[in-house]
């Protein structure tokens, strides 16, 4: 099989080339704007392109006519660039997006698209289920809902193209995936990474732990090689089992608050080998949402899926559980930060 991965040296597409090329013999063609990460799995069957979805569109329909499988993993997906930078979310998350999947309709080529937790919004369900949840969104003048809303409205473009001109795809929701190479280190320092990674930034650099609206969000933390292997077998898609299907890949298990997920990562570092000996750890502390984030920001207090559906398709469910998770990711940032 060929699979065309679009951000192939981000942190779901340099994972999962790393497991594509260590347990398949497909090929992988991949293109990003670097290759800081995956210059390290150098492997004949990986063809690396340094380049821009939104400038290279010649070469991205060439490889979508020739490969088997579409992944566009490009995206901006970080809250603080969601109410700072709207309209980049925009273009780059739906506009660029968008030419890719007419692209994969015109050559009738399957797209397995990273849709997102965050199309369920401020769904009223206590689990959000992939074909029942109502997906609910603030008002327009909350800014940090552009990335929800171009998520949604790609899930029903991507559906209405495999209804109506026969597109084969899987839509996968991610939650809230942690693990190396998450975010740099770098990111994080300028305030711009996910909630672990910026975490683990600030009891690196002995900074405070900000926690928005005292922490009371709930979040269900995922550990990178659970996702990946859920995603394998997506790819493979034995019988096409998961032709034209929308799947949750999250772990319900691992379901935690912000603010007690600040002190368990405290925690955690601060009995890191490398680390046990510091005389101080950063703070927490408290701080409004306004303050933090402006006024075109709104939460989302809940957000843990449902995986009836993968447990039943893949035959997939979670293995890590969330101490593992934060220990596994906190020493690999260490390791690389030093």
């Amino acid at each position: 099989m060929k699979v065309l991965i679009l951000g192939v040296n981000g942190f779901i597409g340099y994972h999962l080339t790393k497991e594509i090329l260590s347990t398949t013999d497909w090929e992988v063609y991949g293109m990003d704007i670097d290759d800081n990460r995956i210059k390290e799995l150098e492997n004949s069957r990986l063809h690396f392109v340094e380049g821009d979805i939104e400038i290279n569109k010649e070469w991205i329909e060439y490889h979508i006519k020739k490969c088997d499988v579409v992944m566009p993993l490009v995206a901006i997906a970080t809250p603080k660039m969601y109410v700072e930078d709207p309209l980049s979310v925009f273009h780059l998350d739906f506009e660029a997006n968008l030419d890719i999947i007419k692209k994969c309709a015109k050559y009738k080529k399957r797209i397995v698209f990273p849709s997102t937790s965050e199309v369920y919004g401020i769904s009223p369900d206590a689990e959000f289920d992939e074909d029942k949840s109502p997906l609910c969104t603030g008002p327009i003048n909350k800014e940090r809902w552009i990335y929800s809303a171009s998520k949604q409205l790609l899930d029903r473009v991507i559906w209405a193209y495999g209804n109506h001109e026969n597109l084969p795809f899987t839509l996968f929701r991610p939650f809230n995936w942690v693990g190396p190479k998450l975010d740099s280190i770098e990111i994080a320092k300028e305030g711009s990474s996910r909630v672990v990674t910026q975490f683990i930034a600030s009891l690196l650099f002995k900074k405070p732990i900000y926690l928005v609206d005292g922490g009371k969000q709930m979040r269900s933390f995922t550990y990178i090689s659970d996702g990946i292997a859920a995603l394998i077998k997506i790819l493979k898609n034995e019988n096409n089992i998961c032709n034209k299907q929308i799947i949750n890949i999250g772990n319900p298990k691992n379901n935690i608050s912000i603010k007690d997920l600040a002190y368990l990562m405290r925690d955690i570092f601060s009995k890191h080998e490398k680390h046990k000996n510091d005389k101080e750890f950063s703070q927490i502390i408290e701080i409004d949402s306004k303050e933090f984030y402006g006024e075109s920001y709104q939460d989302i207090y809940n957000r843990k899926p449902s995986i009836e559906k993968a447990k039943k398709l893949l035959n997939w469910e979670p293995t890590v559980n969330l101490e593992d998770a934060l220990k596994l990711s906190i020493d690999a940032f260490i390791n690389e930060y030093e």
